[in-house]
């Protein structure tokens, strides 16, 4: 399958640069699977359209403040560097910018040498590996120098970082936002459960896999970067028991759709399980975990339309898109959203 199957003309006013003030006042296109039918709704309309039973399953990933702007010790050279994940102890893989100034044995200084990251192997696409030196408490000395890791198609600068954060974030590790989840605000959480819909938490670190595009011709040529999960025995059973009863497991983001979907390919079933998943979602697939999705609007020819077209079906999805580049919907991470039913 060629990836340009996967393209559309986006106009660039539609990137959206800025989250809006509420979060729930973004727009939601309500996608029924069975019916093709599209409805135009807003964010907190979303409790009309779930059961009581039903679950939703929320990524509780934290991202760091994964950019850092630094020197190099011998020449005092510019860089950038995002850390992505952190392997063992101090050692971190990371994306450098200008990835040709640095090579094994460069030592980066940030803040006057709070913080030193030495490199200690090359990846490809601008990876590297890096020992990270420093005194103290390592989140302490990141939150004092990093910034929040914005993608590269926004250009405004945020004046609360939060508004990159979801509202239920918990686990420090991410490089990017699980950006579906940025709608929710504590109280459309509440009126939710209070109508008998169950939320569930896993994690997800988001990593290299969201800034790398598919450079290959073709779907089955790409490979994914393997990104860190978690699901506790406690969110196993509950999930289970959701499946038993009838109800309806909605994940929300692809983050979530993958986590679940790679547990019940390797596992057979819902079970306690952490790992590494590089699980690559695309049309023909069998979905075996979830019953529905909310999702943002994403790329061109990315790994994350590709995952909703195999949800959706292709042409589908394809129309959807179009009527929301149509209607003005806000697109990518601070944009607006869909639910998948």
């Amino acid at each position: 399958m060629n990836i340009k199957d996967f393209d559309f003309d986006l106009p660039e006013e539609l990137i959206a640069q800025t989250p809006l003030l509420n979060r729930t006042h973004s727009k939601m296109l309500v996608l029924d699977r069975e019916s093709e039918t599209i409805d135009h709704k807003h964010f907190y309309d979303l409790p009309s359209y779930l059961n009581s039973g039903d679950c939703l399953v929320l990524n509780n990933t934290r991202v760091l403040p994964a950019r850092l702007y630094g020197v190099k010790e011998d020449t005092g050279g510019k860089v950038e560097v995002l850390l992505l994940h952190q392997q063992e102890g101090d050692e971190w893989e990371v994306l450098v910018k200008p990835a040709k100034k640095v090579k094994e044995g460069t030592r980066i200084s940030f803040g006057d040498g709070k913080l030193i990251a030495e490199c200690t192997a090359l990846k490809d696409h601008g990876g590297r590996i890096v020992k990270l030196h420093y005194d103290g408490i390592f989140l302490e000395v990141l939150e004092s120098l990093g910034e929040m890791p914005l993608p590269p198609y926004i250009k405004e600068q945020l004046p609360d970082q939060e508004r990159y954060q979801t509202v239920y974030s918990k686990e420090e590790g991410s490089a990017a936002a699980p950006t579906a989840g940025l709608h929710f605000t504590n109280e459309l959480l509440e009126e939710i459960q209070e109508q008998g819909v169950e939320i569930a938490y896993i994690t997800l670190h988001v990593g290299l896999g969201t800034f790398r595009p598919v450079s290959a011709e073709t779907v089955e040529e790409h490979e994914m970067h393997a990104e860190f999960y978690d699901m506790d025995q406690q969110t196993a059973e509950q999930l289970k028991r959701i499946k038993a009863n009838g109800g309806r497991i909605i994940p929300v983001g692809t983050t979530s759709t993958r986590t679940l979907e790679t547990i019940v390919r390797d596992y057979g079933g819902f079970t306690e399980a952490r790992g590494w998943t590089d699980i690559f979602i695309y049309p023909p697939y069998t979905f075996k975990a979830v019953d529905g999705l909310i999702t943002n609007f994403h790329l061109p020819m990315s790994t994350l339309i590709m995952m909703v077209s195999a949800l959706a079906g292709k042409d589908v999805v394809m129309k959807a898109y179009h009527e929301a580049i149509e209607q003005r919907y806000r697109f990518f991470s601070f944009g607006d959203a869909m639910f998948i039913k």
